[in-house]
């Protein structure tokens, strides 16, 4: 596991979304590991990696404060809350639920338009992981399946996911990054795209349901 000092939290552009730029890079810091649970964390410290002031990372962080991510410490600063193997098997359970019969479901829904899109996504996640960007990956994998669960119109469910999601620690991604096997895992995108695209709803649920459980087997093996 790479430290702080190593990692992708680098410069972020300044825009007008700079709050949202930050959050984003946070949440994908904390769930890939890159921000170790148990850690405290300043907002001075974290705008430099950042290359801003502390406001926003300090804005960012009450944001995931709220999500349960991290825990603010007065005078001192941001503590990543730590997830037991136990909850990452509710959560797993959880999705496993959800998220497999709806990729069944929306594959039909999903036009042409809609499958470039989903396809270029993929390829992103794909050269993120060959990088051992896992900031950038964790990002675009969360973007990607959110993306997917969009086409059932079922708000509550994509919040749902997107908030278990974002409950996951992914502590094992480094390691797979470093052999390898990462990039090869990623593949998983493609070819869920390439089933989606040839209308095998069956088999595009049969790979979401393999696919997770990687997640929980390897990718959040501490």
């Amino acid at each position: 596991m790479s430290s702080l000092g190593t990692s992708h939290l680098t410069m972020v552009k300044k825009n007008v979304s700079l709050r949202e730029t930050v959050t984003q890079a946070l949440r994908a810091a904390v769930i890939s590991g890159e921000m170790k649970p148990g850690e405290v964390y300043s907002a001075p410290t974290l705008g430099k990696r950042f290359g801003v002031s502390p406001t926003p990372v300090r804005e960012a962080m009450l944001d995931l404060a709220k999500e349960g991510l991290v825990v603010s410490l007065p005078n001192k600063g941001f503590r990543v809350t730590e997830v037991s193997d136990e909850d990452l098997d509710e959560i797993t359970a959880l999705r496993l639920l959800i998220e497999p019969p709806t990729v069944r479901a929306v594959t039909p829904l999903i036009d042409a338009a809609g499958l470039a899109r989903l396809r270029e996504m993929a390829g992103a996640i794909v050269d993120f992981a060959g990088e051992g960007d896992l900031i950038a990956y964790t990002e675009a994998d969360r973007q990607f399946h959110i993306a997917v669960l969009e086409y059932s119109g079922n708000k509550r469910l994509v919040a749902l996911i997107s908030e278990l999601r974002a409950h996951t620690r992914l502590l094992g991604l480094a390691p797979l990054a470093a052999t390898g096997k990462l990039r090869e895992m990623s593949h998983e995108h493609v070819e869920l795209v390439d089933l989606m695209a040839a209308g095998k709803a069956a088999e595009a649920q049969e790979l979401m349901t393999r696919h997770i459980g990687h997640v929980r087997d390897e990718w959040a093996r501490h």
